[in-house]
């Protein structure tokens, strides 16, 4: 048994605010009036939080988590089907609404308490720590690779396995036969020796008096009809015959537009501006000085942002207005050499006497590397569409946090959160951005002058000038070799820590380490970027690791191999992705292979790129091999998509994504200046797939925080250059290429 780390410990008691909640039975769920009249029609049977049965022997899932492509709705569905045993063709998915019974308790729980498992006389008392904690917290979050491995696994599997045991149950009872001479499939019970069978349909009002298990026997996965098969999506015919509502398709009867121009500055407000509506301003209703912004409320979308564009607009000067990127980044370097000085340096992890081992090393390995911050650049636009009617809000959007989003317009508006309704809409991308609430508050700030329902868009450029942005980083490295080249110390300090706390950890073992960082302030918004501070410390470990193994004179396969002896999972990735990939076969001239490793979010993924470099220094990335070991898969083909989704995201941030700052303000705006990659710039990606047996692991981020290291290993390859600069594109790669020519 997996035992509490202290991370876990602390962080329940922290949770629990110091006080044992004892008694709250919430696997599969309390069944609650409440909960059958937010979720069940007329008819319908509510078996627990989770799910229903229709009169016509229909399933219907119901699904805590936003879809944002990532084929949330579907693979939850089948966990909660397969230990059903329902018929699939009889499934189907309704999403959750944004409401504190549907609160994740299991997602935060995973992401304090790990995999670690507890006595069963504690585990109720566990979960109701977790469940209140979250109640107060109003979290319901899609994202941190979270859907399968916390929810499905621990929410969506046992429901369905606990109303298959009270069905069974039912039948038992109304035959008057041993439980264990009863089946289930297709959504049927059967009793074979009396060739007696019922549907689910049937049962279902007699199962539902029947006490709820809370430790209902889970399949194994040589049981499974449903989990590890590629069923086809709930999603893909709406959105392929264009029938699929995201948030910017919300049509209200009587909706107005609205649009906004924030201060530049982050900080600043606004000075001044004319607010009264002109007789030239045709189809403008209002213009509004929202303090930090001022919008436009118009007939249609155009003529608000036309007359916004045309409105002069005086914003506020701060100490910030006149900063620029390269005074950002003077000062973080200044605030890590304060620190260290001073002995403030906040330690992330140590391990014996990194100095000492680095003083007595043969050889000495130093790197400083710098990464940009990075916008989230989602296809569909910040858009939210709210009404603020009779002392109640209603609210249409695309939110991978609709409870955050309903508990901030209650709070906003100073109403009962019972007053407010999120209709949540899918999401056109997400990447941590839309678990915001700012959008949000400015559409409810803007409808509560009017009294008729405004949908807020933001335009490109706003979405790009005033996101919540990865954070810029400056990591400075030291490994200390011993005459063989083997690795005897590792110091590393960095700007910035935020989550997972084990991001910055090495999965390499090396004696002697010291990990430490820095926070200087900073006025550039933080949030949420796809694999968080993974996507930071895949470059910063795997660009470093490669830097030793060539001090070293080994091969950075090899090398890599040689550090994890202890790890049998990462060794069979390594040897997969070496085969996978023809890892050491000749390549043509000014090509070159490079290869990363990371562990994230539950998922081991090792990625070999090929690239060429072009004569005049351009990249081109011909192939990406992934190896990644998640454990389990649930639904292997929306696997597979979310690890090309990954790498293609990762992709762009690593040959050209940067945002910088000039007089306070970010200068990139558009597609243009911010690019993403495109079909044509998209290498081959082959991804191969160990089912280990270990729980699943995440599919949405783990593949993003390898690519870019498995690039610029590979520019190395083919040029003897270091990348330790992103973009790539920053970085002159022609003269390099003349001398190798």
């Amino acid at each position: 048994m997996k035992k509490w780390t202290r991370r876990a410990f602390i962080g329940a008691g922290v949770l629990a605010g110091g006080t044992l909640v004892i008694g709250i039975a919430i696997r599969p769920g309390n069944r609650s009036s409440k909960v059958a009249g937010l979720i069940a029609s007329e008819g319908e049977t509510v078996m627990n939080i989770w799910l229903k049965i229709a009169p016509d022997n229909t399933v219907t899932a119901i699904i805590p988590h936003a879809e944002m492509g990532q084929g949330v709705h579907t693979a939850l569905a089948m966990m909660l089907a397969d230990e059903m045993d329902a018929d699939w063709s009889k499934v189907k998915f309704q999403e959750a609404p944004a409401d504190k019974e549907y609160a994740n308790y299991t997602l935060l729980k995973g992401f304090i308490a790990g995999n670690a498992t507890f006595p069963k006389f504690i585990e109720e008392t566990i979960d109701g720590v977790f469940l209140t904690a979250v109640k107060s917290l109003n979290f319901q979050i899609t994202g941190g690779s979270a859907s399968v491995r916390f929810t499905g696994q621990q929410a969506m599997r046992i429901a369905g396995a606990a109303a298959k045991s009270m069905l069974m149950q039912a039948a038992a009872d109304t035959w008057k036969v041993p439980l264990e001479e009863l089946t289930a499939q297709n959504s049927i019970i059967s009793h074979p020796s009396s060739k007696r069978s019922a549907t689910f349909a049937e049962l279902a009002p007699a199962a539902a008096k029947v006490n709820i298990p809370t430790q209902p026997k889970l399949k194994s996965p040589e049981e499974f009809t449903l989990m590890g098969t590629s069923q086809p999506r709930f999603d893909i015919p709406a959105k392929v015959t264009g029938e699929a509502k995201f948030g910017m398709d919300v049509q209200v009867p009587g909706m107005k537009y609205a649009t906004i121009k924030a201060a530049p500055v982050f900080g600043s407000t606004v000075k001044s501006v004319e607010t009264k509506v002109s007789s030239s301003q045709q189809g403008v209703k209002k213009i509004l000085n929202l303090g930090e912004a001022v919008a436009v409320i118009a007939d249609g979308y155009w003529q608000a942002k036309t007359t916004l564009d045309a409105l002069p607009i005086e914003f506020e000067t701060t100490e910030n207005s006149g900063l620029n990127q390269e005074e950002i980044m003077d000062r973080y370097s200044k605030a890590m050499d304060t620190d260290l000085a001073e002995g403030n340096l906040d330690t992330h992890f140590k391990d014996g006497d990194a100095a000492t081992a680095l003083e007595q090393a043969a050889i000495l390995v130093e790197a400083e590397y710098q990464l940009p911050f990075l916008a989230h650049a989602t296809m569909e636009p910040m858009n939210c569409t709210a009404w603020v009617h009779d002392g109640k809000c209603e609210l249409w959007c695309g939110s991978q946090n609709p409870l955050g989003v309903r508990a901030a317009a209650a709070e906003l508006l100073e109403i009962d959160i019972d007053q407010v309704t999120v209709h949540n809409q899918l999401l056109g991308g997400g990447f941590g951005r839309r678990s915001e609430t700012d959008v949000m508050k400015q559409a409810i700030l803007i409808a509560k002058e009017v009294d008729y329902p405004v949908k807020l868009i933001w335009s490109r450029e706003e979405d790009t000038q005033h996101d919540v942005y990865r954070e810029a980083t400056i990591s400075r490295m030291k490994a200390g070799l011993d005459q063989s080249g083997i690795p005897i110390a590792y110091a590393h300090q960095f700007i910035f820590k935020h989550h997972p706390p084990e991001a910055a950890d090495i999965p390499y073992s090396i004696p002697n380490q010291l990990i430490q960082y820095s926070s200087p302030a900073s006025h550039v918004p933080w949030g949420n970027w796809r694999s968080v501070d993974h996507s930071t410390h895949g470059f910063l470990t795997e660009s470093f690791i490669d830097e030793i193994a060539h001090a070293a004179k080994q091969d950075p396969f090899t090398f890599r191999k040689s550090l994890t002896k202890d790890n049998s999972r990462f060794q069979r990735v390594l040897d997969l992705v070496y085969e996978k990939s023809n890892w050491g076969a000749p390549l043509p001239a000014n090509w070159g292979r490079g290869i990363a490793i990371a562990q994230s979010f539950g998922s081991i993924v090792a990625e070999v790129a090929e690239v060429e470099v072009t004569i005049d220094g351009k990249v081109k990335v011909h192939r990406v091999v992934c190896a990644v070991d998640p454990g389990f898969v649930i639904h292997p083909n929306g696997f597979i998509a979310q690890m090309e989704s990954g790498i293609i995201y990762g992709l762009a941030a690593a040959m050209t994504g940067e945002i910088t700052i000039e007089n306070g303000a970010v200068v990139q705006s558009n597609f243009h200046n911010y690019p993403v990659t495109r079909m044509n710039e998209a290498p081959k990606i082959e991804t191969h797939i160990i089912n280990s047996g270990n729980p699943p692991g995440g599919a949405g981020e783990p593949s993003t925080p390898v690519i870019a290291p498995a690039l610029t290993n590979a520019i190395f390859d083919a040029t003897g250059i270091r990348i330790r600069q992103l973009p790539i594109s920053k970085n002159d790669l022609r003269a390099s290429i003349r001398q190798t020519t």
